[in-house]
């Protein structure tokens, strides 16, 4: 890649998703526009394969590997810890193998693919595949619906609200796990589609018995494990994780999130959408989980999230100041009214508003929420590209909320809605910002005036 080529951006899918671009579509043409405009070549496009199901941790390495080749590594720490084998599959060569900080990256992810790349970029920083990876290998990081701060969901689908990571027999985890094991268990025959990354636990037929293939259906040492996506969704993991400063923003990494709810979560929304029949059609399912996730009861979790504890004080000021304040409305939610139902119940079917904004309160991190009438979704118009003359500020998060949208709206089926056309002009014209910034940046740092020598002799004798 020459110093003017589009930097690559890696896209990292969420839970249950392995398909890569069959299902992602024509996404490119859009994306590229703003490259093509501009006279340069388009922008390569790299699906990063990850375990559907696995921990952040696991994930997060299945990343790192793939990008830049050779064996798996888990960490022997973690891998003891969590009992499974430290080393994975073997990438012969890697997607991209020049990766560094001067041949940096840019990520997408969705859902789960957002807290991922987190991880892998809290890894790289402490050194954990080597000293010689910096974070600015990491030019920027786009989120869309990514569960930073965890979702109520997870326990409504079965996670114990008192004893994470258990799970409720009869619940439709319960029988997801099961699922999950099965597929496992018949990895070897299966397409590639259902690939589940599992070289490391041993679960397929080649590596594992009949009689403890039945053993894990009964009760599944993987899926109640805090080694799994399940329990990293959990309020008490992401407190884990926030306290080990997992999740704070690079001076040189640039980040940028997407956050949907739909209109019936979300009291003030003013938007409408004409919706066609098969767009109706996946969102049906969502509409659902979403009455979940606004009914639960927050008072049944234990321990307390660290979310709720930290808010009552905020609660009289926040409350006066409707949205200006809403990244602050984190208070006792059970009986809070309109107020709080914006602040955590707000959703996408999947996670709730606040989660999608950025892991750590907005008082904890470095953040700007740009409103709903500055929304992507309704294209970039030429009085709107105004936006990106000026190259965006790095080490702070731009919050862009998306309404009357829902998890799967944007990605990663590809329907060839505006909405989504409008999501990948918008972001190919942000990324292109981003690099310039960065090519004036270094233009004024090769053409400025060296400092002069300063000998001895200069001091006299």
């Amino acid at each position: 890649m020459t110093s003017t080529d589009p930097v690559p951006l890696v896209i990292v899918e969420g839970f249950l998703s392995s398909a890569g671009a069959l299902i992602w579509g024509n996404f490119e043409h859009h994306s590229n526009y703003a490259c093509q405009t501009n006279g340069e070549r388009d922008r390569r496009s790299i699906f990063a394969s990850v375990g559907p199901v696995s921990s952040l941790h696991d994930r997060a390495c299945e990343l790192f590997f793939s990008l830049v080749g050779g064996i798996v590594d888990y960490g022997a720490k973690h891998s003891h810890e969590n009992g499974h084998a430290r080393y994975g599959r073997t990438y012969t060569e890697g997607l991209y193998p020049e990766w560094s900080s001067e041949c940096p990256l840019h990520f997408l992810g969705h859902s789960m693919g957002g807290p991922t790349v987190i991880k892998l970029q809290w890894l790289i920083t402490n050194g954990f595949f080597g000293k010689q990876y910096h974070p600015d290998m990491i030019l920027s990081i786009n989120t869309v619906s990514a569960p930073f701060r965890g979702t109520q969901l997870v326990y409504t689908l079965g996670e114990d609200t008192r004893d994470a990571p258990s799970v409720r027999w009869f619940s439709v985890g319960n029988f997801l796990a099961k699922g999950i094991h099965v597929a496992s268990y018949l990895s070897p025959v299966l397409p590639h589609l259902f690939d589940l990354h599992v070289e490391a636990r041993g679960l397929s037929f080649y590596d594992s018995s009949f009689a403890s293939f039945l053993k894990q259906l009964w009760r599944s040492d993987w899926a109640e494990s805090r080694d799994a996506t399940p329990f990293d969704t959990t309020f008490i993991a992401v407190d884990e994780r926030e306290a080990t400063q997992e999740g704070v923003v690079y001076a040189n990494t640039f980040y940028r999130s997407y956050c949907a709810t739909l209109n019936h979560t979300y009291p003030h929304s003013a938007t409408t959408r004409t919706l066609t029949w098969l767009q109706r059609m996946l969102g049906w399912p969502l509409h659902a989980t979403s009455l979940a996730i606004l009914s639960f009861r927050f008072s049944t979790l234990r321990p307390v999230p660290a979310f709720l504890e930290s808010t009552f004080s905020t609660k009289l000021e926040s409350t006066h100041d409707g949205d200006a304040r809403l990244e602050d409305g984190l208070i006792d939610v059970d009986d809070g009214g309109a107020y709080l139902l914006n602040a955590l119940r707000a959703n996408d079917g999947v996670v709730p508003l606040f989660s999608q904004w950025h892991p750590y309160d907005c008082k904890n991190t470095r953040c700007v929420h740009f409103s709903h009438a500055e929304s992507i979704l309704d294209g970039v118009t030429d009085s709107e590209k105004s936006r990106y003359d000026e190259s965006p500020e790095a080490g702070i998060w731009h919050v862009h909320h998306l309404e009357n949208a829902h998890h799967f709206s944007i990605v990663p089926v590809w329907l060839g809605t505006q909405s989504q056309k409008a999501f990948w002009m918008d972001l190919g014209h942000w990324l292109r910002s981003i690099e310039d910034g960065r090519r004036r940046l270094k233009d004024r740092s090769s053409t400025a005036t060296p400092a002069p020598t300063v000998t001895l002799a200069d001091f006299g004798s």
